[in-house]
Formats: C-alpha cells, sequence, structure tokens
C-alpha cells in the first residue's frame, strides 16, 4: 500500500451538508428533471451541500492552522435548523434548490467561519452569501434545461432538518478529466461549547 503525496495545492470550501432523508426527498422531487433533462451534468447527490465560503485554490499549507482555527467559532455557533425549498437558477446555466429555515443564523455562520478565513490570512473572494444547493450545470449548447428544471420545482417544499456539523472540503476539480469530487477534509460539531453552557447552568435557586 503507497501513501499518495500531498499535492501542493487544494480547492477548498466550508460548508454544510442536509441530512441524507432530506437528500433523499429532494432526490425523488428530482426524478422527471432527471429523466427530462438528461444532459444537465448533475451532482452526485452525496456531493450536494451548501457553501458558506468558497476559497478557491489554495496551499496545502493552510489546511491545518485553518482547521485549527475553526474549531473555536464553530462550538459557539448553535446548530441550525434548516430545509430545502423550491428552485431556481443562476443565470440559466446552474440549478439550485432554495434554503429555508434560520437564514439569519446561516449568515452569522458564515459571517463567522469568513471572519476565520480571513484571520488565517487566506486571501478568497469574499461574495455577498446567497444559500443555495447546487443541483446540476447546464451545457453550452443546452440553454434551456435549467429555466425548465428550476420551474419544476417550484412547489418543492422539504421536512425541516437540524444542520450539526460544519465541513472543510477539497475537491478535484481542475485536476484531469472526470466529475468534480469532493472529499471531507475535517468536521466539526456545532454548538458544543452552546451545549455546555446550557448543561453548566443553574436550574433554580
Amino acid at each position: 500500500m503507497h501513501d499518495h503525496p500531498e499535492p501542493p495545492t487544494r480547492r477548498l470550501f466550508v460548508a454544510l451538508a442536509p441530512p441524507d432523508d432530506a437528500k433523499d426527498e429532494l432526490g425523488r422531487a428530482l426524478q422527471p428533471a432527471y429523466a427530462g433533462y438528461p444532459r444537465l451534468r448533475w451532482n452526485r447527490i452525496e456531493d450536494w451541500h451548501i457553501t458558506l465560503a468558497f476559497l478557491g485554490e489554495q496551499p496545502s499549507a493552510v489546511v491545518p492552522p485553518l482547521q485549527a482555527a475553526l474549531a473555536g467559532p464553530v462550538a459557539s455557533c448553535p446548530a441550525l435548523r434548516l430545509g430545502l425549498r423550491g428552485g431556481g437558477h443562476f443565470d440559466e446555466r446552474l440549478l439550485w434548490s432554495g434554503i429555508d429555515g434560520d437564514l439569519e443564523g446561516l449568515h452569522r455562520l458564515a459571517a463567522a467561519v469568513r471572519e476565520v478565513v480571513t484571520s488565517c490570512g487566506i486571501g478568497f473572494r469574499d461574495r455577498p452569501l446567497r444559500p443555495h444547493l447546487t443541483l446540476a450545470r447546464a451545457r453550452r449548447d443546452d440553454p434551456d434545461s435549467v429555466p425548465r428544471a428550476a420551474a419544476g420545482l417550484s412547489g418543492f417544499v422539504g421536512r425541516p432538518w437540524q444542520a450539526e456539523r460544519l465541513h472543510l472540503v477539497g475537491s478535484n476539480i481542475g485536476r484531469g478529466p472526470g466529475p468534480i469530487r469532493y472529499r471531507d477534509i475535517a468536521a466539526w460539531r456545532l454548538g458544543v461549547a452552546v451545549r455546555a453552557r446550557a448543561e453548566d447552568a443553574p436550574t433554580g435557586p
């Protein structure tokens, strides 16, 4: 068995992931779109995620200090009650499902994550957060499939779920042919410090 050498750079992002049953629920709602728009480049269901901070291509050396720095704020941010709702698209090219629920808490978590990234000296494009779950991308010669698939999701309302873990993820995009693949580099449970404070709080006089 041979160890693979550490790549000099990694394409990184920080994200939340819906639980399997919530993804399966949306997957069932997407069955007509899968059948009707086979030329779309569909993301694998196991790779669905809600990006909070996209860091792009970064030196692998930034990963250990970033992991250590993220642990503190993550412990102080509570778990979030979220859901998947409806569908839409960006520029008729990218199909997504919307995010419902504690969006204020989601924005606070994203701001805390981005502050940590910046404090680590990592440069990235700090774009405004538009919470969504990316589902598929259109081919250049297929301009109609994404808007039509988005319209088919307009009535979808998924069940609520708890987002309890934050993930630091690396992808293989730009590293040769084939589909994009994502791999967890690290994951942390949200709200550990919040729960500890609640358990330690006095319960009576």
